[in-house]
This record gives structure tokens, sequence and C-alpha cells, in this order.
């Protein structure tokens, strides 16, 4: 029975698999050539293993494997191979003597390495790598971060006429007048650093300045950043940038930036301190270029931010946002209400009895209003409308959430208020009667 009609085993069925899966490994060839030996089928075995010597010449276990296919005793040196000028179509795999067919002894003991190259050579193999055609399009890199055109703007956003103002200074203005912006030099890069107590709207008003430019926003959590294994939140960070880059005009909002960019000075752990470094490399844009990337960055402890950070050029302005005053509370109010089933609601009465209130605050009261007259309705059968007793129940029950908050604040203000950077806080807090 010859080669051609043996049946092949399972072991040598598996092996052809594991080559024709990874045809660029010989290790892979070189067992299968094994195992064709094995079972007599030396031509198969001396395909394989020129191939193997192609992709790998400095394989001795190859040279070894060819010698034995071939009939050399193992460990003979074979005859230098030399390349031929031109392949040889017409050899076929026949045409290699084995062991069993009648030829001289000194042609077993010298296998013509030329020849079976060139038989090798001659069989078309598939195209391993693809030349890059200059007339096609090449598809822009895909963004690690989702980005997302928001649809609200400053005007969304109830009271809060100072932050506005100064939002405008800061970006709006530069981006609407580009040549008035050109004329006195501003640049269009930079940062703006958020605080205030939580739930003040932080995060809506970065969105809202994102919608007012018409520009991307992509909004980046500790999570995002922040990884187990060595090198992988300095990459995330980079790629961050890149994306914004990419985007630009983007705002780059990172939520909680004093757990990013924490005092290095606080941090016993070294991976964070290389984190801390490579956030302030790309602030700087040593690199690259941050035109047109706008980086908010929100926090209610700005006082654990690293320096570093609200150096100029980086965080460098600071913006407090406080809690809504009586015409934004106002809003927040209806704003939560216009879906509810209401009755002689006095909003202006509310809004004058939540001062200090969060708009958080002001959401969880119109909750808790909204869920006693429910529980009301249940416990009757007889579905009622929320009126101002439910909420004069729920304002007896809910506190401002932000008290604490400037009870911290209160001793920052007055104790590390260095070049002025809380001036406003300490402002307000006077004007609060809470100094």
């Amino acid at each position: 029975m010859s080669e051609a009609d043996s049946p092949e085993s399972p072991l040598v069925k598996a092996l052809r698999q594991a080559v024709a899966a990874a045809p660029d490994q010989p290790g892979y060839r070189l067992h299968l050539a094994q195992a064709l030996i094995a079972e007599g089928a030396t031509v198969d075995a001396v395909m394989e293993i020129a191939e193997a010597l192609r992709l790998d010449p400095s394989s001795a276990q190859a040279r070894e494997l060819m010698a034995e296919a071939v009939g050399q005793p193992p460990g003979a040196a074979p005859a230098p191979a030399t390349r031929p000028a031109a392949p040889t179509p017409s050899a076929s795999a026949a045409e290699v003597r084995t062991p069993t067919e009648s030829a001289p002894a000194s042609a077993q003991n010298s296998f013509d390495w030329s020849a079976a190259e060139a038989e090798l050579e001659g069989i078309a193999k598939p195209e391993r790598f693809r030349a890059a055609n200059d007339d096609e399009a090449r598809p822009e890199p895909a963004d690690a971060f989702d980005t997302e055109r928001p649809t609200v703007t400053l005007a969304d956003v109830g009271g809060l006429q100072q932050v506005k103002d100064r939002l405008n200074s800061a970006f709006l203005a530069p981006m609407r007048n580009p040549e008035l912006r050109r004329l006195y030099g501003k640049s269009l890069r930079g940062g703006l650093l958020l605080y205030g107590p939580p739930g003040c709207g932080k995060t809506f008003i970065a969105r809202a300045v994102a919608g007012e430019l018409g520009a991307s926003f992509i909004s980046i959590g500790i999570s995002d950043v922040l990884d187990m294994w060595t090198g992988s939140s300095e990459r995330n960070l980079h790629e961050i940038f890149m994306t914004a880059r990419r985007q630009a005009p983007c705002v780059l909002f990172f939520d909680e930036v004093d757990a990013l960019g924490q005092r290095r000075s606080q941090l016993r752990s070294s991976a964070m301190r290389t984190t801390v470094n490579q956030f302030l490399q790309e602030l700087d844009s040593v690199d690259a270029q941050n035109e047109g990337v706008f980086v908010l960055g929100a926090t209610n402890s700005p006082w654990d931010v690293d320096t570093a950070l609200r150096r100029p050029g980086r965080f460098d302005r600071t913006l407090l946002v406080l809690p809504p005053d009586e015409v934004a509370r106002e809003e927040i109010l209806r704003f939560h209400l216009r879906e509810r089933p209401i009755q002689e609601i006095d909003v202006t009465s509310l809004a004058k009895r939540t001062d200090g209130y969060s708009g958080a605050d002001l959401a969880h009261l119109c909750e808790s209003a909204a869920e006693k007259a429910l529980v009301a309705s249940i416990r009757t059968g007889e579905v009622r409308l929320i009126g101002m007793p439910d909420f004069d129940t729920a304002l007896g029950e809910l506190k401002s959430s932000v008290t604490p908050w400037f009870e911290a604040a209160k001793s920052v203000a007055l104790f590390a208020n260095e070049g002025g950077a809380y001036d406003d806080l300490v402002a307000y807090l006077r004007e609060k009667k809470l100094l």
C-alpha cells in the first residue's frame, strides 16, 4: 500500500489541524514530520521539514529530522544548501527519494537540498501578508472611550448666574469669537476645577458647557483610570487624552478629581504617584497638542488635590458651585414636579423654606412628598393628588445634606486659604453668617 493510500492516524490528523491553524510555527511542523516518519510517510515528512527550515533555517532539530527522513544517520551534517537561480516548477513530491527506493548509497547520504527547496518554492502558498494600498482610505483608530454630544446648554441650568458668567469668560466667549481670540492671544486650552458641596450640579454644568460649545463630551470616573496592573492606569490616562484630542473640540470631564490627583505627599503607593505624574504630563501636553480640549474637573475636596495640578496651565482656575439660590430652587422644584399629579403647590414658598438645600436635596424632597401621597392613596383606597401637607411633612423630616461639608470647609477657609484660593468660599460663609 502506497503512502497516498494509507489512512492517516488520529495523531497525524490532529497535528495537521494544528499546522493549518498556525502555519508560521516551525515547531508544529516538526512534530507532524516526526509522526509522519513513524508511519513511513517520508515524502510528506520531508515537505514539512523543508517548510520548517524555511521558517527557521538555524533549527538543528529540523536538520536531524531531514537526515532521518532521507535515510541519513542522525547527527550527520547535511550538505550545505545553495539557493538555485530559479525554481523548478516541474519538480514533484514523488521525485524526492526515500530509503525504500532504489537509489545509489551516495544519493541517500547526500540529500539534494537545492532540489527540495526549489520544489517547495514552486508550490503555491497562501499570501501571508497583505501589502498596503495607498489608494485605500485608512480607518481612524478606534476610540477607547465613548463620546457624546450633549443637547443641554447653560440655559437649562437653573440660577447660578455667577457660575455661568465665569464659564462664559473662560471658555464660551473665546470659542464664539475666534478673531478676537487670536488678536488677544487667548488659548483654547486650559483647565477649570469645579468644587463645592455634593449634589449641587457640577456634572450637569460640565455637560451643559459641552452642549453650549457644540463639542464632544467625555465623562471620566475614577474606575475608568485606575487599574490593578502596573502601568495600566498611566496608559488609560494617555488613551483618554488621545481620544479627546481626536474629538476636539471636546470637553473632558474628570469627576472626583481629588481621588485621581490626590496630594502626592499623602500617597503611600508609588503606583498612585506615577499616575498623578502621568496626569500632569497629559495636562501639560508635552508630546501632544491640547488645543481645543477643555479639561473640567469636579471635586468636593479641592484642598486634597495635589498643588501641582492647580498650577497655571493645568487646573489653574477654580469655580465654586454653591447650593442653588432661591430662583434656581424654584426652577428645580418645578422641573421635578412637572409630570407628577399635584394640586395647589406653592413653589415660591417652598423655595424660600429650602435655603441651603442642594439640587439633590430638592429632588429628594419631591420624591418624599410623592411617596407620602402614594402611601395615603394605598391606605384609603382612593387616589389623591400631591399637596402642600405632603411637602410640610417631608420638610419636617429632611434636612440639608450640605451642612457637614460647610462645617469641614469652614476650617479650610479660615486656616488654609493660601493666596486667596478660597476667597469666594469665605465670602459665602460670611454672607450666610457661618463664620
